[in-house]
């Protein structure tokens, strides 16, 4: 996903990040290098064409600033694909700590799964996402790592559960 625009809404104080799926709020909070008053105020902001506007570049009237990924914006706004993607990257990284602890073959996996071994190598890519969340939970069990699912309340901003 692109981002088309982004604004400074110093009012809010957030950057207002407009991509062709929704326009999403990212506040200065979470920035390495806040906005603030005086020479912190934001100068400009852009999508970043360096990054295949894949990201956003702001920079303050005191010549500091830096570079947001999108991703970073999906993942504060809990957008459901990017949490998804990071879910499968996590477990991805898991079966390939697996794998070199295992004394299973790639070629004995392979069998057990019933793949192809361009499948198999696809499993293992921690940027592919065309791979199913069963497969790669049947490779970590192959592997030997049991898998839960575990769902309990999100903590709040003050670190405690809401009760």
């Amino acid at each position: 996903m692109k981002i088309l625009s982004v604004e400074a809404n110093n009012r809010r104080r957030a950057f207002e990040v407009h991509t062709p799926k929704a326009t999403f709020p990212y506040p200065y909070a979470k920035l390495a290098i806040r906005p603030g008053t005086g020479q912190h105020r934001v100068r400009e902001v852009f999508p970043d064409p360096d990054t295949g506007d894949e990201a956003f570049t702001y920079r303050l009237e005191s010549g500091a600033g830096d570079t947001v990924h999108l991703d970073a914006v999906l993942e504060f706004n809990q957008d459901p694909d990017v949490l998804g993607e990071i879910m499968l990257h996590r477990l991805t990284l898991e079966c390939l700590e697996a794998l070199e602890e295992s004394d299973l073959s790639k070629r004995a996996l392979i069998r057990a799964l019933g793949t192809s071994p361009s499948q198999f190598y696809r499993l293992l890519d921690p940027t592919y996402y065309g791979k199913s969340l069963g497969q790669v939970v049947a490779l970590l069990r192959l592997l030997g790592r049991e898998v839960d699912l575990v769902v309990r309340p999100a903590a709040s901003a003050s670190g405690t559960p809401p009760t």
